[in-house]
């Protein structure tokens, strides 16, 4: 397994990088850093909501009824959002040590291909996760009173993140500057 560095220091690492590369990935790392911001403050939210589950149910022995649904549909943005910036920073989960061992071509060769296919995936993803939330989009969400589609709202936000990024690190991997330091 291992933990690659963000694309800013993979790219900074190339003596002649092309500005406009540079400024995508400096504009993606500011993205990616402000999903995470939002992840962070949808953390610290859930938390606060659990902290008034507890006092409620024990200190005022009336147990608010909302916190659940709440903390479920926090739950999922927290998750997407997340993971789609896994994608970007490749903090993602990877077992990696075959590809590693391979010499440089074939090594980014596969690299290539598993951008492609987050692209497809992220592209699946999108889509699906669109339709999910339209047609859930009627219903609510019992005791919170809102659209369940905002339950597979982040289902869609994160499959475009995740064709945005994989596509930009598909693009930096295919131009002729670029080397991936490993």
């Amino acid at each position: 397994m291992s933990l690659h560095h963000p694309p800013s220091a993979e790219l900074d690492a190339v003596s002649n990088k092309p500005q406009a590369a540079s400024g995508l990935v400096r504009a993606l790392d500011g993205l990616a850093s402000v999903l995470m911001a939002v992840s962070g403050t949808m953390m610290v939210a859930l938390i606060a909501i659990f902290g008034w589950l507890v006092f409620g149910r024990y200190v005022l022995n009336d147990t608010p009824t909302w916190v659940e649904q709440a903390s479920l549909v926090l739950i999922v943005w927290i998750t997407f959002l997340g993971s789609s910036v896994g994608v970007w920073r490749s903090s993602h989960l990877s077992i990696d040590f075959v590809r590693e061992a391979m010499p440089v071509g074939p090594r980014e060769a596969l690299r290539i291909l598993t951008d492609v296919g987050l692209v497809v995936f992220g592209g699946f993803m999108a889509w699906y996760g669109g339709v999910l939330a339209l047609n859930t989009s009627r219903r609510t969400i019992a005791m919170l009173g809102i659209s369940e589609g905002w339950r597979a709202l982040p289902l869609s936000i994160c499959g475009a993140l995740i064709v945005l990024f994989a596509a930009a690190r598909l693009g930096l991997r295919l131009l002729p500057l670029y080397r991936k330091r490993a």
